[in-house]
């Protein structure tokens, strides 16, 4: 059991590595180089791709071999727990196309206050949360309404990497958009949605 547990964890940091590798700016500045301008169209889906390729083993091995349960929620409550996955499904959507602008290659490799940068345009559900897909991500993974021990070590290593991917998406967003950033910072939260105050 240790042992296939380390092969999990492996599986993970394996997709870790690479998912963070094609995140960082030194990548997409090589894809741009390659690709010239095609890469704001084939980056993405490629990115994507990539992504799935490398989880899928660790999600079928996880599918083969849950390891022994530790809980089963019941229903109604399980249907509760989907049903918070279901809406959090919805807001990483929703992100995305509330802050397309945030995505565009040329725009992530630009310097603040540059015609490549674009405006921050805050709207949607950024008026509430800065990461919506750090919040979507513990939510999905936290409301599964059934918990084994592989599923759990694999779950607190996820949950360290998306926390960790958040900060440097946010070190990111800082070198795009500069003090307009900094100041979205201040009266805004990073993970806990925030529905009152200055917008």
């Amino acid at each position: 059991m240790v042992l296939f547990i380390l092969i999990l964890v492996f599986l993970l940091v394996a997709f870790a590595a690479i998912h963070s590798l094609m995140a960082s700016q030194f990548f997409k500045r090589c894809a741009t180089r390659v690709l010239g301008f095609r890469a704001e169209v084939l980056y993405m889906p490629i990115f994507n791709l990539i992504a799935l390729l490398t989880i899928l083993p660790l999600a079928y091995l996880l599918y083969k071999n849950p390891g022994p349960f530790l809980y089963i929620i019941p229903s109604p409550w399980r249907w509760l727990m989907i049903g918070g996955q279901f809406i959090a499904a919805t807001i990483a959507l929703r992100a995305l196309l509330d802050a397309a602008n945030r995505f565009k290659i040329r725009s992530q490799l630009s310097a603040p206050n540059t015609l490549e940068a674009s405006s921050l345009n805050i709207r949607g559900i950024y008026r509430w949360v800065r990461d919506p897909f750090l919040l979507s991500g513990l939510i999905i993974i936290w409301l599964t309404p059934f918990m084994t021990i592989n599923l759990l070590v694999i779950y607190l290593l996820a949950t360290i990497y998306l926390y960790m991917g958040s900060l440097h998406w946010e070190r990111r967003l800082v070198s795009q958009f500069g003090d307009e950033y900094r100041e979205y910072q201040k009266r805004v939260n990073r993970i806990i949605p925030q529905f009152w105050g200055h917008r």
